[in-house]
């Protein structure tokens, strides 16, 4: 057994100090004050300074994804184990059921690309980009393998589907209590606009988000949120990037719509100057939606602090501004769209919230609650006897600065060079095994595909603790 000792544990029932005992794969106890005798222990971790937290999960991620054009950077392999690093201990992909295939050879795909390489645990997701009939029958077979949740979109030519099919999809997921989250713009719009952007002269970067304006994104949720209140489906808006789409979420809300949030630190920290950065430099910052005005920023800010948003992802899609993203200079339209992440979302939480949120948010916004949204709680999101073994251990103390030098994802930059973070993991367990340790993978490879159940609702910030 181990023994995590000497920490503030962040439980349910809110932050004690106190051990954690780790059996196996499992939680063995949580035990307020710590253990009588540390006599017995196969290994014995100093937690001292640092809080304990059930391992953070990053529930939006691509990773070995082919775009039509590219492959993202990163691997399954790299992109858990630099996950892990950063004391993520579970993601949750995106398969794609292409036009033309079936959704389980799209999981039988992503299985063959992640089986047996990941240092963090792994679910599935699995995103829709054909409807029919065949699509459709096949719905319970993925509640069957541990996928209830699915993924449509109002953009991409070659991803969306007509309204009418969204509203299908949505009735057919809602009996087994699935959860489909939706990517949220006009697609026609942005079609059109990318055309009128390029065409008046705008090439560069900086035309990306001129044709991708926050109305697009206001206007597809409100379109999915009528959609979910004609179902009575539950909905996960991914990357809410803008104030107006909040408004559009917080009107349906007030009528009893069943949505989750979802936003992603880029939102909270990049405003769009980012993509005027000289020397292609902005394309960096391409990925869509794109980061929005500083009005947008300090909306979404507030509403992370206030609990309207229920978790935070990276939307972790990565490609290489050399020999890729570069591949649109000249036109913005062809920088394929994506950006890293998975690797640095707790320290930028941290860091940036240190002064509004406490232990117990972060833990609900980057573990508990996705845990409860996409059905792995009370297995995952929280620090209990009987619990699976993946732990976080923040030691707040150490400063450090975020660079493409020191990273670990397989990508040629961040988005976040030159940010000056407080806080990193002292240890990371996956499974009960010790997967990084001080921000470094320690090699092993203990990541497990995580069949998941039907979700249930977000913990909200005025809640109050839950009692185990």
């Amino acid at each position: 057994m181990k023994l995590i000792a000497d920490g503030i544990l962040v439980t349910p029932a809110g932050p004690v100090r106190g051990d954690l005992v780790l059996d196996g794969g499992s939680i063995a106890d949580v035990v307020p004050g710590g253990v009588a005798s540390r006599d017995g222990f196969d290994e014995v971790y100093d937690a001292s300074g640092c809080y304990v937290y059930p391992g953070f999960i990053d529930a939006h991620t691509h990773m070995q994804c082919w775009t039509g054009m590219d492959w993202t950077a990163d691997s399954f392999e790299s992109g858990t184990r630099a996950a892990a690093c950063g004391g993520t201990t579970t993601i949750v992909d995106y398969a794609t059921q292409d036009r033309g295939t079936t959704m389980p050879d799209a999981l039988a795909e992503w299985h063959r690309r992640a089986d047996g390489t990941c240092t963090a645990n792994y679910g599935f997701h699995m995103a829709i980009a054909e409807w029919n009939d065949e699509t459709k029958a096949d719905i319970p077979a993925m509640f069957d393998a541990g996928v209830t949740s699915f993924k449509t979109y109002f953009a991409y030519d070659h991803l969306r589907l007509p309204d009418d099919q969204m509203l299908d999809v949505l009735e057919t997921i809602r009996p087994g209590g699935g959860i489909l989250c939706v990517h949220c713009e006009n697609g026609d719009l942005v079609d059109s606009l990318q055309r009128r952007v390029f065409d008046a002269g705008v090439t560069g970067p900086e035309g990306h988000p001129m044709s991708r304006p926050a109305i697009c994104e206001a206007e597809a949720i409100s379109r999915l949120m009528y959609l979910a209140e004609l179902s009575g489906a539950r909905v996960n808006v991914v990357h809410l990037s803008t104030a107006l789409g909040l408004e559009a979420i917080e009107a349906a809300k007030a009528r009893g719509v069943d949505v989750c949030v979802e936003s992603c630190p880029q939102y909270l920290i990049l405003d769009d100057t980012c993509f005027l950065e000289p020397d292609f430099q902005g394309a960096k910052y391409v990925m869509s939606p794109p980061p929005r005005k500083p009005h947008d920023r300090s909306v979404l800010q507030d509403a992370l602090v206030d609990g309207s948003i229920d978790t935070l992802a990276t939307d972790h899609c990565s490609f290489n501004l050399f020999g890729q993203k570069d591949r649109g200079v000249g036109d913005f339209r062809k920088i394929p769209n994506g950006g890293p992440g998975v690797e640095h979302r707790p320290a930028l939480i941290h860091t940036l919230f240190a002064d509004e949120l406490g232990p117990e948010d972060f833990c609900r916004l980057m573990s508990e609650n996705p845990a409860r949204v996409f059905g792995m709680y009370p297995e995952k999101g929280r620090l209990a006897a009987g619990s699976d073994a993946d732990v976080c251990v923040w030691d707040p103390s150490v400063a450090w600065t975020i660079s493409v030098k020191n990273q670990h994802q397989a990508v040629d930059y961040t988005p976040y060079e030159g940010f000056e973070a407080q806080g990193m993991p002292r240890y990371v367990f996956v499974n009960g095994e010790l997967a990084a340790e001080n921000g470094e993978p320690t090699g092993a490879k203990p990541g497990r595909y995580v069949p998941r159940h039907a979700g249930c609702e977000p913990r909200r910030i005025d809640d109050g603790p839950e009692v185990p």
